[in-house]
C-alpha cells in the first residue's frame, strides 16, 4: 500500500481499452463480486475523467477522486490496489514535491478467458456459492445452432471488392485496440530451484518466460501446490521442444488436485470472508476489532493461531472443507463457528459436534461474521436456560469457557492491550 499518496498528488489517466457495454456487464457480473463495488466505482471514475473520444486525461488532484467518490484516500488506495490485481489497472509513479500517478485502464478478459482462468473462477466460485456461479456460467452461455442440414454460402472478400491493389504500409502501434492486463500474483513456486532441478539439455532457453512463471505461480496459488509437486508436473508437460505445454500443465495441475482430495474443487480452507460481506470499518471496539480479525484471516490460519506448537490436522482441515464445500459456509463464518466450538467444547474440534452446530447455522442462513456471533450467543442463552438443576453448579466454570467476543455488552468496550496484541500477531503472521 502507498502510504504517501496525499490529495494534492495528481493523476492522469491513459485509456488503453476501448469499453463496451459488454465489458461493463462483465466488470460488474465477474469482477465486482472478486474485488469488490468500490474498486468497480474506482474503475468507472477513472473512465469517465476521460472525455469523449479521448485517450488520455487532464492532470487531475486525488483530492477530486475523495470528493467525488466520497470515500476516504485510504479506501481508494485499496481499491486501487484491487484493480492492479486482477489486471484492469497498471499505475506509474513519479515522486517529486508533489507526487505524479499515471493509471493506465485495461480491458476485461473475455468471457471464456475469465471462466478458463485457473485464479479467478475459483475465487469467483468461492465468493458466489455454486448456485449463483452456475446462474451466470448459464447467463453467459451461447445457444447453440445445428447447423448439419445447411451450407456455408458466406460471400469472400475477393469475390466482392476484387483484386486490391497498392504497396501503403500503415504503423498501427499507436492505434487504439483492447489491450487487457495480467493478473498479478506474487511468488509462490521457487523458479531458481525448479529449474535447477530439471537437466538443462530437457528444457528450450526461453522456457521459463514471464507468461509461463505467471501461469505456474496461479496454479500453484489456486491448487496449493509446494516446490516439490510443480517440479514432477512441470517435468511431466514439457514437449519435444523443451517448452511447457500450458494446456496440458492446467490440467495436471487439477488432475492432481482432485486425485489429491477426492475430485473436490480447489481447497477453501485458504480463502477469506468476501469483501461484500464484511462490516464497515473504523469502529475501534473490542467487538469490532474481533469481527475485523475474524473476517480478515482465512479458516486454514485462524485455527492454525490456536496451536502454539505444529498444524491442524488433516481430518480437522477436512471437516472445515466440508463445511464450506457441502454446507457453502462463508469464511469469516467458519472462524466464528471455530472460535466457539473450541470454547465451549473443551478445545475437542470433532466432527460430530462441529456440523450440529454449522447445521444449524446453514438453517438459518449465516453468511456474515456478526450474523455468526449473534446466533452463537442466542444458542448459549438457550442452553442456560435448559440447564437442569444438576449443572447449575457448573454453569461460572463453563461461562469461563466461553469465546471473549460473547456477549452484546463488549460492543462498547475499547479493546485491551494485550487483547490488541493477541489479534494483531494472528493478523501478521498471515
Amino acid at each position: 500500500m502507498d502510504g504517501k499518496l496525499l490529495p494534492a498528488d495528481t493523476y492522469i489517466v491513459i485509456n488503453k481499452t476501448v469499453l463496451s457495454i459488454e465489458d461493463k456487464k462483465k466488470i460488474t457480473m465477474l469482477y465486482q463480486p472478486i474485488i469488490g463495488h468500490t474498486a468497480v466505482s474506482l474503475y468507472l471514475t477513472l473512465i469517465d475523467d476521460l472525455e469523449k473520444r479521448e485517450f488520455m486525461s487532464e492532470e487531475q488532484t486525488h483530492h477530486h477522486l475523495v470528493r467525488t467518490m466520497q470515500l476516504k484516500l485510504n479506501d481508494i488506495i485499496i481499491a486501487r490496489e484491487k484493480l492492479e490485481a486482477v489486471g484492469l489497472l497498471k499505475t506509474y509513479l513519479k515522486e517529486e514535491n508533489v507526487n505524479n500517478y499515471v493509471y493506465v485502464l485495461y480491458s476485461p478478459l473475455s468471457v471464456s478467458d475469465f471462466f478458463s482462468h485457473p485464479v479467478l473462477s475459483v475465487v469467483l466460485y468461492n465468493n458466489l456459492g455454486k448456485k449463483e456461479f452456475d446462474k451466470l456460467i448459464n447467463y453467459f452461455k451461447v445457444p447453440k445452432i445445428n447447423l448439419k442440414d445447411y451450407k456455408d454460402i458466406t460471400a469472400t472478400f475477393s469475390s466482392v471488392f476484387g483484386v486490391i491493389s497498392g504497396n501503403v504500409m500503415i504503423d498501427n502501434e499507436d492505434v487504439i485496440k483492447k489491450n487487457v492486463g495480467s493478473l498479478v500474483m506474487d511468488d509462490k513456486i521457487d523458479f531458481s530451484l525448479l529449474i535447477s532441478s530439471i537437466p538443462k539439455k530437457m528444457l528450450n532457453d526461453k522456457c521459463f518466460d514471464d507468461e509461463i512463471k505467471n501461469l505456474i505461480n496461479s496454479l500453484a496459488f489456486t491448487y496449493n501446490i509446494d516446490n516439490l509437486h510443480m517440479q514432477g508436473l512441470v517435468r511431466n508437460c514439457l514437449n519435444e521442444k523443451g517448452l511447457i505445454d500450458k494446456d496440458e500443465l492446467i490440467k495436471e495441475a487439477r488432475n492432481y488436485y482432485e486425485f489429491d482430495n477426492a475430485g473436490k474443487l480447489p481447497t477453501l480452507v485458504y480463502s477469506k470472508q468476501p469483501d461484500y460481506l464484511k462490516s464497515p470499518e473504523g469502529d475501534t471496539s473490542k467487538r469490532a476489532k474481533m469481527i475485523y480479525t475474524f473476517e480478515n484471516v482465512t479458516p486454514y490460519d485462524y485455527l492454525r493461531s490456536k496451536y502454539k506448537i505444529g498444524e491442524p490436522t488433516l481430518k480437522e482441515l477436512q471437516i472445515i472443507e466440508d463445511l464450506m464445500v457441502k454446507q457453502k459456509m462463508k469464511p469469516g463464518v467458519v472462524n466464528v463457528l471455530i472460535s466457539y466450538v473450541l470454547k465451549v467444547n473443551n478445545n475437542k474440534f470433532n466432527r460430530g459436534y462441529v456440523e450440529s452446530v454449522a447445521s444449524q447455522w446453514c438453517r438459518l442462513n449465516i453468511e456474515t461474521v456478526p450474523e455468526a456471533m449473534e446466533v452463537a450467543e442466542k444458542e448459549h442463552k438457550k442452553m442456560k436456560k435448559n440447564e437442569t438443576k444438576s449443572v447449575v453448579i457448573k454453569k461460572d466454570k463453563k461461562d469461563d469457557n466461553l469465546p471473549s467476543w460473547y456477549g452484546k455488552e463488549i460492543e462498547g468496550q475499547e479493546i485491551t492491550p494485550e487483547e490488541q496484541n493477541e489479534l494483531k500477531e494472528i493478523l501478521n503472521d498471515f
